[in-house]
């Protein structure tokens, strides 16, 4: 071969074999981002070595196993394109190098992520494809990746209508054009980036079947923006070390349904005045809410969605981040930080988790390659009628793979201990909350999602074998049945599910005034003649205190004093009924006015300063104590589901608008009387299952309590006389607006 005019006779491109030319059809797609394989062109291929360094004026080859020991310019073809031809025989998919790019401002070396296998395997892809694929966090998204002892960033994404997909970002300067990806099976796109590093922002260039390029945060990113910034971040590796061990040990051998729970849901940017204000982190939230936790009596703490969302006043439930967890309060390991010193005071923490429906925020999932990828097609399925919301394909296996895998995710890297799944019943059922006309039957010709049905006995079967222990909670307010029967008996396979129907009744209730209150008696005891039939978690949650609809202090009638009372008398009645508690915050003291998410709980009412603050910290020093004996009294949770843990006293004294009933589990028996009334009753019989002695362990009249003082001087003795229905009975006071507890202490002394 004739050397070209003015290049040395050693210069290793000498003997070099001519090269094909790009045609004009592939470089246009190259350069445009729609190569379904810019690996066939960059990198090394026979005794080429093509590379694309945008806006570099020229490139050149470097490293000691070159031919000639280095370095070797590359020729511009032009648009950023840079070639060399190797001598005749020189592989050039063996050789180590690497390139420096010069440009105007400097020169940048790297190595050559075209040159490498894909990042994520065949056998990976299958199992995605299949929707078997449990920790998806490992194999798609931006993660650290060696690959031929190339170290680097590697990107994958799930786009299969997409035309090509651009990673671009601060480590191209996000010029978008520098590293394209190239299609893998099943519709992944994959690219390794030497360059990036963790912390960094970065952003796909999706060209969609829309013939749209649309610029989208990664649906698998780890870390996110600040918002209103959108962009995902490359995670940096985790550095907490957890103490928790034993906890989670202790975790996997439990039977949550037979054990006591108690559970403070939390919206974490408005605990606190701080937070509110952005001031604080979840490691500032440690510090306080976990101790104030803990003093209450509280077995878990249920924080409303902490997976990213660019929205606040959504509370979290617009989540465009599924595996990122929230910047707005630190990083992922100030979240750790928080979990970890919950655990470490005994305290389980359940996250709020929102698989029904997305945001359509263009950024993120919405139409993610031009298409309807993770959203159903039929707007009658694919649509949210109230919410303006997208709503998940669970009929694909890939999706049901991103969500399920989210799930897992929150348990393995931030060791939670349950999800509490948000707006089932609007998954159940395809007519929810469409009018006639507008919902289309299932092929069965009924009205139930059975796409939904399966991906959530998929998910809490997934969950309950890869975190033993963990709780899978159903916020559904509809009358499905076996929502918490085990999936191998047909059930969803939830742990819990929300008593709507309880929290509903007992708040139109105590909304009435107490003259009115026997009109509607079954208000106060259906809930409790329907009990067994799942295992329940009794909701006085955050929706309950918003919108206009009051907080448990200001729907009850009468003065201030006949208000506290309203609410002590409904929580006594709260934690003696079968079913898990759940409280929202603020609701502990009684907050006066509705939750905001703009502003922090209204701490003042318990101070010193509060002419109310008698009331509010009474109530306050109530829950502890509920919670107090409720740990420590198994008639209240040990048998709970089985016939012996509950029993009527008297279902039907409409006319006194009292409730009485039994609790029990083994010797441990308790009677629970509650006077919904406005009448004061001092002479009450009240039949119970045994003579003798009767503890009052509890009186929501109680003067720590801001209430009359009235009661039973600690014990009541009941004499064997048959009563509604019982062997024995006893005479009680139970004050207007009062709960009162007896627990049996034995036979009466002698004499």
């Amino acid at each position: 071969m004739r050397v070209p005019p003015g290049m040395p006779q050693n210069d290793p491109r000498a003997c070099r074999v001519p090269r094909a030319p790009l045609g004009p059809a592939e470089l246009e797609q190259l350069l445009r981002g729609r190569h379904p394989d810019p690996h066939a062109i960059l990198g090394p291929h026979g005794s080429t070595i093509r590379v694309l360094r945008p806006y570099a004026l020229e490139a050149e080859l470097v490293g000691p196993a070159l031919p000639g020991g280095g370095p070797i310019r590359l020729d511009a073809e032009g648009d950023g394109i840079f070639v060399t031809d190797l001598p005749d025989g020189v592989d050039a998919g063996l050789l180590d190098y690497l390139v420096t790019a010069r440009y105007a401002d400097g020169e940048h070396t790297t190595a050559d992520g075209y040159r490498l296998a894909p990042a994520t395997t065949g056998p990976t892809l299958a199992a995605f494809t299949e929707g078997r694929c449990p920790r998806l966090w490992e194999d798609f998204g931006a993660r650290p990746a060696t690959i031929d002892g190339i170290n680097g960033i590697a990107f994958t994404v799930w786009a299969p209508h997409a035309a090509g997909v651009t990673v671009t970002g601060d480590f191209d300067r996000w010029s978008g054009r520098t590293f394209p990806m190239r299609r893998l099976d099943g519709g992944a796109w994959d690219v390794l980036v030497p360059s990036a590093q963790p912390g960094e922002l970065y952003k796909f260039h999706i060209h969609g079947r829309d013939g749209q390029v649309h610029e989208k945060a990664d649906p698998l990113a780890r870390e996110t923006e600040v918002p209103p910034h959108t962009a995902s971040r490359i995670a940096e590796p985790s550095t907490h070390e957890w103490s928790d061990a034993d906890w989670l040990a202790a975790r996997s051998r439990t039977d949550w349904t037979r054990e006591p729970i108690s559970i403070y849901e939390v919206h974490a940017a408005s605990w606190s005045r701080e937070l509110a204000e952005g001031a604080a982190t979840f490691r500032d939230l440690a510090d306080v809410l976990v101790p104030y936790a803990r003093a209450r009596g509280f077995t878990h703490i249920e924080f409303l969605p902490l997976a990213g969302h660019p929205y606040g006043g959504s509370w979290g439930y617009q989540v465009t981040s599924y595996y990122a967890p929230t910047p707005r309060h630190g990083t992922a390991d100030d979240l750790r930080y928080l979990i970890d010193a919950c655990h470490a005071a005994g305290i389980g923490v359940i996250l709020d988790w929102v698989p029904a429906h997305f945001p359509r925020d263009e950024w993120a999932l919405a139409r993610f390659d031009g298409t309807t990828l993770y959203e159903h097609p039929d707007p009658q399925r694919g649509e949210h009628p109230d919410w303006g919301t997208y709503i998940f394909d669970w009929s694909k296996p890939q999706v049901r793979n991103f969500l399920i895998s989210s799930a897992l995710y929150w348990i393995d890297e931030f060791h939670i201990d349950g999800l509490r799944v948000d707006a089932v019943a609007s998954m159940l059922y395809l007519d929810y909350s469409r009018p006639p006309g507008g919902w289309t039957p299932n092929e069965l010709g009924g009205r139930e999602n059975l796409d939904a049905v399966e991906f959530l006995r998929e998910l809490t079967t997934s969950v309950a074998h890869h975190g033993p222990g963990c709780l899978t909670i159903a916020e559904d307010s509809t009358s499905w049945p076996g929502v918490t029967r085990s999936v191998r008996l047909g059930g969803l396979g939830f742990t819990f599910k929300w008593n709507m129907r309880w929290m509903n009744d007992v708040l139109r209730y105590h909304a009435r005034a107490p003259e009115h209150r026997g009109y509607h008696h079954n208000e106060v005891t259906f809930s409790l003649m329907s009990s067994q039939t799942e295992h329940f978690v009794l909701p006085l949650g955050h929706d309950e205190v918003v919108h206009g609809k009051g907080t448990l202090w200001s729907r009850a009638t009468g003065t201030d004093s006949e208000r506290a009372a309203t609410v002590r008398s409904l929580l006594a009645a709260m934690w003696a009924h079968p079913g898990k508690k759940l409280l929202f915050m603020g609701q502990e003291f009684a907050q006066t006015a509705e939750w905001s998410e703009m502003r922090g709980l209204d701490w003042f009412e318990i101070s010193t300063g509060s002419a109310d603050s008698p009331l509010h910290r009474g109530i306050q020093l109530l829950v502890d104590d509920l919670n107090y004996f409720y740990r420590r009294v198994p008639a209240l949770w040990r048998s709970e589901g089985t016939p012996e843990s509950f029993a009527w006293i008297d279902a039907a004294d409409s006319r006194n608008s009292v409730v009485s009933f039994l609790r029990a589990s083994g010797d441990s028996l308790l009677a629970c009387i509650t006077n919904h009334g406005g009448t004061d009753l001092d002479h009450y019989r009240v039949g119970l299952p045994r003579p003798g002695r009767w503890n009052e362990v509890l009186n929501t009249a109680g003067n720590e309590y801001g209430g009359s003082g009235q009661g039973n001087l600690g014990a009541t003795e009941a004499l064997p006389t048959p009563w509604h229905g019982h062997q024995a009975c006893a005479v009680i006071t139970i004050p207007a607006l009062t709960s009162i507890w007896f627990a049996w202490d034995g036979p009466a002394p002698d004499g």
